[in-house]
């Protein structure tokens, strides 16, 4: 009976969860953690303070409240640094998130070859309404069946997107022809410097309606 709890693996799978929530800084060596003798020393401000002994290092920055962190540990003698180490990390995952969240923020409009003007604008107004979002935009052309023996057709398309979308936001890179499919990333531009030219339309829309209905208004009187 004693022989079938081993089998279980429940140590594994302890060991396991302690490996997924290893903390992303740890491997970084700070204050008593830092073994070796002497360290090449950075001021918080970055100024060289020389190789000085480790012990000093950390009293140093532990007498002005922060933390002595080893920066390059391959160098010789390590190269540390006096910093508030609980901010760096803030700081860098706040970076980390960041990144993510603009990677989240790239939305997809897609063209066909033989697009219909009407449909045509309503997809510029729709990606126009993205880049003003500050989302990055991927224009899409898909070819089907015998289409893709005019492939120039499909560029024509596109770069008519993209000139017609130049108010709000500019090409990462010319479109390219990728598979059956073009592609071309559009980065909106700065706000100051957007012009919208589809959706503009929209907005105005409710200031012509109160206007409309003033006659009646009058008549009324």
């Amino acid at each position: 009976m004693a022989t079938s709890f081993p089998s279980a693996g429940g140590g594994n799978r302890t060991g396991s969860y302690q490996r997924r929530n290893v903390d992303p800084f740890a491997a970084i060596r700070r204050n008593h953690r830092i073994k070796v003798p002497q360290v090449r020393l950075i001021s918080p401000e970055g100024k060289q303070l020389g190789v000085i002994d480790t012990a000093k290092a950390i009293n140093l920055a532990l007498e002005v409240g922060l933390d002595l962190v080893e920066v390059a540990p391959n160098a010789t003698p390590p190269v540390c640094r006096i910093m508030d180490f609980g901010k760096y990390v803030y700081e860098e995952s706040k970076k980390t998130s960041h990144v993510k969240s603009t990677a989240s923020k790239i939305k997809e409009i897609e063209f066909s070859a033989r697009i219909e003007q009407n449909d045509f604008y309503t997809k510029l107004r729709h990606a126009e309404e993205f880049l003003a979002h500050g989302n990055k935009v991927k224009l899409r052309l898909k070819f089907r069946g015998r289409e893709m023996a005019h492939t120039e057709i499909g560029f024509d398309v596109m770069k008519r997107a993209v000139t017609d979308l130049a108010g709000m936001g500019h090409p990462d890179a010319d479109p390219k022809l990728i598979g059956r499919n073009i592609h071309v990333m559009l980065t909106p531009l700065p706000v100051n410097k957007r012009k919208a030219k589809f959706h503009v339309e929209e907005e105005e829309a409710p200031d012509e309606t109160p206007a409309a209905a003033e006659p009646p208004a009058e008549t009324g009187a």
